[in-house]
Order: structure tokens, then sequence, then C-alpha cells
């Protein structure tokens, strides 16, 4: 039998059963079940239609038939992002673009690479490895995750430091607006004519237009890479020794950070040889000639002593130095393997208030009654807190939504964002009230409609409404908290 709302638009799923091929549009609940929610599984919620095209032609079909008929549409990638940016609506159809997932050209001497969306983000690297290239951000879900996904959410990574996230290795996206219209942003020059929307594009976690094409930026491998695992007694420390790091005009290829919590939970996984001794670990990484990670491995040492750290190690071979990142790329499965849930999330804070949130965080897990490890890409600040919890449990889930709201809330007041890399979706969608003013998040809803006049892609996420707003301020007073922290002035 057929979903209650499949049946409110019997001409709509008739037309898209013509023009799609067979199997390619799920309606019946079995099917579509698996559809609804993509990695913040704390929210969920089935989709009426879900459609898989393999063609440019049946996407601008599917956004034709869907804007006639005024009805929603969610564009998903691989389902791996963290904040319900991709979750269904109950009313709409979940356009998946999983099925444009071709390489189209390497250019080995532009160093680009062009790509559909559904491209996995290591492939990418894959394809560019026979001409000495390679796609710098690199998620940790990077085996998994697309490139579309990746310019929706603006992904980082662990080398983000150096290299940039998303937003700095896009050089052009072609896609369609809602009603099929096709659109254009960025160029192959180091410019392009007229305003520039691609950075607009980048971020927009589906809300603006349907990705069909991305040309990415590629970069040389580096001759020799070699990681530093620096060990702290205290996380203040740790935390001190990363902002001095930067203060002495070093940008490591890549600077993580895992708490002792996190470090023994991921040690037994993964085996990377960390000090579970260590009230914190620091993973820094060197890249370039032999000469130059020679001369910046010394500095680095040197800062890092001074700062405090009680045992400084070198990866002596490649082997070693992708066992050292193992450890910190598979948190999330490892966390997955000690509790039956976690809720990650990804505030970001000034670097020299790490320790001040690493502290917060500890009060937090006594008054929720949750653990939480936590993994940093620390270099920018960006949180990546692990809220183990029992999602069997209806009052533990509470705690941990409730814990992830009052680590970003903390964010917000250390002069921070609510997000770094994994997007708002619905998961941050109540803190954007906080982060921002009545008068900016007006301005965002202009953009929105500027490419969204009816508000039927994607809707519900990101930005908040001013009756959401409203009513987040009204809960914020009767749980004895300010409708809204002041934001702190520097």
């Amino acid at each position: 039998m057929h979903n209650a709302v499949v049946v409110q638009h019997p001409e709509l799923i008739a037309a898209l059963r013509a023009v799609l091929p067979a199997g390619a549009l799920l309606v019946e609940p079995e099917d579509t079940q698996p559809w609804e929610c993509d990695g913040l599984t704390l929210i969920r919620q089935r989709p009426m239609a879900v459609v898989l095209p393999d063609t440019e032609e049946q996407v601008v079909q599917v956004l034709q038939l869907c804007h006639a008929h005024g009805v929603p549409v969610v564009p998903r990638g691989a389902g791996t992002g963290l904040a319900g940016s991709a979750m269904p609506n109950a009313e709409g159809v979940l356009l998946a673009m999983a099925r444009f997932n071709r390489v189209l050209s390497v250019d080995a001497l532009a160093r680009t690479a062009t790509v559909q969306p559904g491209v996995r983000n290591l492939a990418v690297s894959d394809a560019a490895a026979p001409y000495g290239l390679y796609y710098a951000p690199d998620p940790s879900s990077q085996i998994a995750c697309t490139i579309g996904g990746n310019v929706a959410e603006n992904s980082g990574g662990v080398h983000c430091l150096k290299y940039g996230l998303t937003l700095h290795n896009v050089m052009r996206v072609r896609g369609w607006l809602v009603d099929g219209t096709p659109i254009e942003f960025g160029g192959l020059a180091l410019d392009a004519p007229g305003l520039d929307l691609l950075a607009v594009m980048i971020g927009s976690e589906g809300m603006l237009a349907v990705i069909a094409e991305v040309t990415v930026r590629l970069v040389p491998k580096p001759q020799l890479a070699r990681c530093i695992m620096a060990s702290f007694a205290d996380v203040g420390q740790a935390g001190d020794a990363v902002a001095a790091l930067i203060a002495a005009g070093i940008i490591p290829a890549g600077l993580e950070m895992l708490d002792q919590a996190a470090s023994r939970l991921v040690e037994p996984f993964a085996n990377a040889g960390y000090d579970l001794d260590a009230a914190a670990v620091l993973l820094c990484e060197s890249d370039g000639t032999p000469a130059e990670v020679a001369e910046e491995i010394e500095r680095m040492c040197s800062v890092l002593r001074a700062a405090g750290a009680t045992r400084l190690q070198v990866s002596a071979d490649e082997t070693e130095r992708l066992r050292f990142w193992a450890g910190r790329k598979n948190a999330f499965p490892a966390a997955g393997r000690a509790a039956p849930a976690y809720y990650c999330t990804d505030g970001t804070i000034p670097r020299k208030h790490i320790g001040t949130m690493l502290k917060a965080i500890a009060a937090m897990e006594l008054r929720f009654g949750l653990a939480c490890p936590n993994v940093f890409h620390a270099g920018d600040g960006n949180l990546h807190p692990l809220v183990l919890f029992d999602d069997s449990d209806p009052d533990s889930v509470a705690r941990a939504e409730a814990f992830g709201a009052e680590i970003l809330e903390e964010s917000v007041r250390l002069g921070g964002t609510i997000t770094g890399e994994h997007g708002v979706g619905m998961e941050k969608i109540n803190q954007m009230c906080s982060q921002f003013d009545a008068d900016s998040l007006e301005a965002f809803r202009g953009v929105k409609r500027a490419f969204d006049p009816a508000g039927t892609l994607n809707p519900g996420k990101v930005v908040p409404s001013l009756h959401r707003c409203a009513e987040y301020g009204r809960q914020r007073v009767s749980a004895g908290r300010v409708a809204f922290p002041e934001l702190p002035r520097f």
C-alpha cells in the first residue's frame, strides 16, 4: 500500500514514472525507509518518494515536474553528512544523485579535474595519482563521501589548515535551479566575470541549486611527509601549543588533537600507537621536499617542547605516518563500537580557547551523565566532540541532544561559530538564532528567495524562521538561561 502522502500527488507520481527508467522511482514505505536520514540518525523522516535519475535530462524533468506541482525537492549525495542537511521532506521528493559518479576529465597541465557530483572524494585523488597530483580536502569519510556533498557542506579534513576547505579547492560548479533552469558559477580562469556567486553556492547545503558537475583544483603530491605525535599532560597546554605553532609562523600540513578519552577509544580499534597516558595528543604533519620537511619538523619539535610536550615521536617512515593518521580518521567508527550510538557535532572556537572548551565539555559530561571523547581539527579550532549515548533510551537521546546544543552555545559564547564543516541542516538550526541577529538572518533568507522564490528546494533547513527563533528563545528562558548568549567582544 502506498504512503498516504503519495496518494495526495498521484499525477506527479505518474509523471515521474513516465520520465524515469524502471527502478529509479521508489514510493513504497519499505523502499523509502532506508533514505529517512543522513549521518545524523537522531532525526528521521521518510520521503514521499525517492528518485534515482542517471541522466541530466531526467534530473531536469524531475525538477520541472516537482516545481509545477509545488512539491519540495531534497538533493542527496552519499548520505554521510552529519547535520541532517539531506533529511527528506515528508511531502517531497528525495533527489538522489548517486548515479552521477564519473570522473569526466583530468587536466594535468591545468591541474584540474572535472567530476560529476556522485564521485567519491578519494576517487578524485585516485584518478589524479598517475599525474603526480591529488585533491587536498580529505574529510574522514573520504572513502564514501561525494564531491557534490563536499561542495554542499564546504567540507574540510585533517589537511585543511594548509590546503584549505572545499571552498579554496573548487573552481567551477554547474547545476540547475529548483525549476530546472541551468546555472554555472566560477570558471577555469583565476577570476570569472560578474558577481562571484561560487562562494555562495559552496556550503549552501542543497538550498540554492542541484549540482551537476564540479571542477576542482589539484595539487602536486609532496615528495615527503612526516608526522609528529606530541604528548601533553594537560589539555590546556596542548591548546596553547597549537596557538604557539601558528604564532611561530608555522602552517603544518595537518594539525589535529585527541584528548585522552578519544585516544583510549581509538587505540584498540586502529592500533595507531598513541600515548594513552597523555591528557592530549597532537598530530603535527609537515610535507614538501626532504630539506623543507627536515627543517620544519625541527622547528615544530622546538615549539612543542617549549609549550610543555612530555613526549615527541616523529614518524620513521610512511607506514608509521599513515598509522598515526589512521587513529584520527577512525575516531567515528571507533565511537560506533564503544556505544550503541554517538552524536558528533562540530562547533568552532578560537584556538586560544581550546583548553577552556575541553574543560567545559568535561563539566557537561558530569551534568548530562554521558561520555564525550574529543577530536579536533586543532589548527582551525574545529571541534568534533563524540557524545556517546543509547539510542534505544529516549532519556539518553534527549540528554545527548541537549549536550550537543550546549557545546554549540558554548562555542558561540567563546567567540566561535556553530559549525566548521558539517553544516547547519536540521541539527543546528536553533543555534543559528544564537549565532546571528534578526537582520543577518533576514539577509540569508533574501539570498534563499533570490535562488528559490517558492522555497521548495530543501526547505526548512539552515536558516530559521522568525517564529522558530522566538520559540527557541522562550525555551531557553524557561530552562533558566538567557534567551540568547551575549556575543563576546574581541
